[in-house]
C-alpha cells in the first residue's frame, strides 16, 4: 500500500477502528502529522486513482493544516463567543493556520425581530473580540455568516449576512456579503424568508491569498449556485468555503452531494463549517461539517455535537488533479449563455 507493509496495515487498522467509533475529527490529523502523508489518503470516501509510490514520495513534508468548526449557536451571544473561542484556541494549539466557523457563529435568533435586534456593525464589540482572538492565537479566522448592520440600517431596517476573513494580526482581510438569500418553503417542514430581514450582497469577492491557498468566500445557500463557485475558480480559487446552517430536511438530502459536486467541478478543496443540533426551541441544524478534496473525496468530517475536524491542504495534489483532467481549459465560454439566442435573433 503506502510505505512498508507492516506500517501501512497498522495505520489503516487504526483508521478503521477510528471510523467505527464515529470519530472523523481529531485522530486523523494526528496520524497524518506522524507519517507526513496527505490526509486524504487515510479518510473515508472515494479513493483517487492518482496515488502511487512516486506521487506519495513527492508529497512528503508538512502541509498547511486547517481546522473546521461545528457549533450549536443560540440567541446567547456571550455563550456562543465562549464556545467558538475555545475551538479557535484548540485549533491554534494543534498548529492550524486557518480556522473556519459556520454561518451564525455569533448567534441564531428565535425570530427575525430578535435577529435584527442582536446585529452589530463590523467595528462593534463582538468583531473587536474576534480580532483580538485571531491576533492572540496567530491564526486566520473565517467567520461565516456574521449578522452585520451597515450604514443603511436606519433606512432599510435590514442587515447583511457577512462572511468575515481576519488575518493573524486581527486585520479585516475580506468581507463577502451573501448574494443568494434563502427564501424557501417545504410544505409542512421548513419555511425560511431570509430576504424579509436581510439585504443581498452586490458582489463576489476575489479569492484571498492565505497560507493554505487562495480562498474563495461564499455562504450557505450560495452552495446551490455553481455559477459563483465557477467564477471563484476562474479567478484563481484553490479553496472554496461554505459556512452554513442547513436545516435537517435539506441537509440530509443535499448537503454532502452539493459540497462534493462543487469540489469536483471546480477541482478545489471545499471547506464547510456547519451549525449542528438544537439552536433554540424552533430550530434544529443538520451539522456534518466536512472538507472535500479536489477529487471530491470527503477527507475530514465532524461527528455529532460541537467540535473540530482537521485537514491538510495539499496544493500539489490539487495541481495534479487539474493537470490530469484539465476541465478549466475545456470550458466553452463561447457557448454558455447562448442557448436559444440565435433563434431569438432570427425572429423577424
Amino acid at each position: 500500500m503506502y510505505g512498508p507493509r507492516g506500517q501501512s496495515e497498522g495505520v489503516l487498522l487504526a483508521v478503521r477502528r477510528s471510523l467505527k467509533r464515529g470519530s472523523l475529527c481529531a485522530p486523523l490529523p494526528r496520524l497524518s502529522a506522524v507519517l507526513r502523508l496527505p490526509l486524504h489518503r487515510f479518510c473515508a470516501g472515494p479513493r483517487s486513482p492518482l496515488g502511487s509510490h512516486q506521487a506519495m514520495a513527492a508529497s512528503l513534508g508538512p502541509k498547511p493544516l486547517v481546522a473546521v468548526g461545528q457549533v450549536t449557536s443560540t440567541p446567547d451571544k456571550e455563550q456562543n463567543f465562549s464556545g467558538c473561542a475555545a475551538l479557535v484556541r484548540a485549533a491554534a494549539r494543534r498548529g492550524a493556520c486557518l480556522v473556519f466557523l459556520p454561518e451564525g457563529f455569533d448567534y441564531i435568533g428565535r425570530d427575525s425581530a430578535q435577529t435584527l435586534s442582536l446585529a452589530e456593525s463590523l467595528d462593534g464589540d463582538l468583531m473587536v473580540r474576534y480580532s483580538t482572538l485571531a491576533r492572540d492565537c496567530g491564526v486566520w479566522l473565517s467567520l461565516g455568516g456574521f449578522h452585520e448592520r451597515r450604514a443603511d440600517w436606519p433606512s432599510t431596517q435590514r442587515i447583511y449576512n457577512c462572511h468575515v476573513l481576519l488575518d493573524p494580526t486581527g486585520r479585516l482581510a475580506a468581507a463577502y456579503r451573501k448574494t443568494h438569500l434563502c427564501d424557501v418553503e417545504l410544505e409542512g417542514r421548513v419555511t425560511m424568508k431570509e430576504s424579509s430581514f436581510t439585504n443581498p450582497g452586490t458582489e463576489i469577492v476575489p479569492p484571498i491569498s492565505t497560507p493554505a491557498g487562495m480562498l474563495g468566500l461564499s455562504i450557505c445557500y450560495d452552495l446551490r449556485f455553481p455559477e459563483i463557485s465557477l467564477a471563484l475558480r476562474h479567478a484563481g480559487a484553490e479553496i472554496l468555503t461554505y459556512p452554513s446552517a442547513f436545516t435537517f430536511p435539506t441537509g440530509s438530502a443535499h448537503w454532502e452531494v452539493l459540497l462534493r459536486a462543487r469540489a469536483i467541478e471546480t477541482q478545489c478543496y471545499v471547506v464547510a463549517a456547519a451549525q449542528t443540533g438544537r439552536n433554540h426551541e424552533g430550530r434544529v441544524s443538520y451539522g456534518h461539517t466536512l472538507v472535500a478534496d479536489p477529487w471530491g473525496a470527503v477527507v475530514a468530517q465532524c461527528s455529532e455535537g460541537p467540535g473540530l475536524c482537521y485537514a491538510e491542504i495539499d496544493l500539489e495534489y490539487l495541481r495534479r488533479v487539474r493537470r490530469e483532467i484539465p476541465v478549466q481549459s475545456h470550458r466553452r465560454a463561447d457557448l454558455y449563455g447562448t442557448v436559444g439566442l440565435q433563434a431569438a435573433l432570427s425572429v423577424p
